[in-house]
């Protein structure tokens, strides 16, 4: 959309007050558009199928979204390194991106490339040390708010992998922390669940993934809370907020988005997942996001 663009809320385009949209005369001064939605999207599991692809039906849903002017954007729990570099693949360039969960927020610059612009770290000894003395051959990973990763114990072979460093177990102690991620290869999910209530973290958040993967946040920092930041910056109403998700990272989002707006959930999410939200869509295999993003306002 031009940058002199209206939408019929009477925002602009960057999400600050705009000028009034008739002249004196009472034309309008640019083209009348529909209501912007805030639009947020998981990666993986939602976008991106898991294998690692993202379908050219999906793509072309989020361009016509963005297109019509919706702000479409992303909030995963990956990664900056994982996450700006999809935006290529998708082809949408989003003012903000939420990343580790909501314990990072980038900006769009001028020039096309991202800045952090709030950052919540934590210092994750504590956290840390209850785990490794409840779980046994568990891998531990700590992110800093640059994406680095600390890793101690055997991880799957994937992006965070190569990129981290290997230390022991040690070295984790005392890094400021945006994220940390503990993998425990004994558990199924249920069980890693019941381990992870049992330790009573009520000190910081957490979400348990498909596998015994778990994510640690800063005390109260979740997406949810990301995207409350964003849509405050953007002046989007609560009313139309849109966000998409299939993990238990989401199900704090899905709730925010529910509140007022959509909370959309992926067809193949857990039972948890699913009641997080107030909309359901097909899986991610069946391209079920692209569903979602066409029923949007044009």
């Amino acid at each position: 959309m031009s940058a002199n663009g209206r939408f019929v809320d009477g925002s602009s385009q960057g999400g600050g007050s705009a000028a009034a949209a008739g002249s004196a005369g009472g034309a309008a001064a640019g083209p009348t558009r529909t209501k912007r939605w805030l639009v947020a999207l998981d990666v993986d599991g939602t976008t991106m199928r898991e294998d690692g692809v993202v379908t050219e039906t999906v793509i072309a849903a989020l361009r016509d979204a963005e297109a019509a002017g919706h702000e479409v954007m992303l909030s995963t729990g990956r990664s900056e390194g994982m996450t700006v570099p999809l935006l290529e693949t998708l082809g949408i360039e989003p003012k903000y991106i939420v990343c580790a969960n909501g314990a990072l927020t980038l900006a769009r610059r001028p020039d096309g490339s991202y800045e952090r612009v709030h950052v919540e770290q934590f210092d994750p000894s504590e956290v840390l040390q209850t785990i490794h003395g409840a779980l046994e051959n568990a891998a531990f990973g700590v992110e800093d708010q640059t994406g680095h990763f600390l890793l101690s114990g055997n991880f799957p072979d994937d992006t965070m992998t190569v990129a981290g460093e290997h230390v022991p177990f040690e070295q984790l102690l005392g890094v400021l922390a945006t994220r940390v991620v503990v993998i425990s290869p004994g558990h199924d999910t249920e069980d890693f669940l019941q381990v992870v209530e049992q330790m009573g973290l009520h000190k910081v958040s957490y979400s348990v993934g498909w596998t015994s993967w778990l994510d640690i946040a800063p005390e109260g920092v979740t997406k949810a809370t990301a995207m409350e930041r964003v849509r405050e910056w953007l002046d989007i109403p609560r009313s139309r907020v849109f966000a998409a998700g299939d993990g238990r990272n989401d199900i704090d989002m899905l709730r925010w988005a529910s509140t007022s707006g959509r909370g959309v959930v992926m067809g193949q999410a857990p039972d948890d997942v699913v009641d997080a939200g107030n909309e359901l869509t097909g899986g991610v295999t069946d391209d079920g996001l692209a569903a979602a993003l066409d029923s949007l306002p044009r």
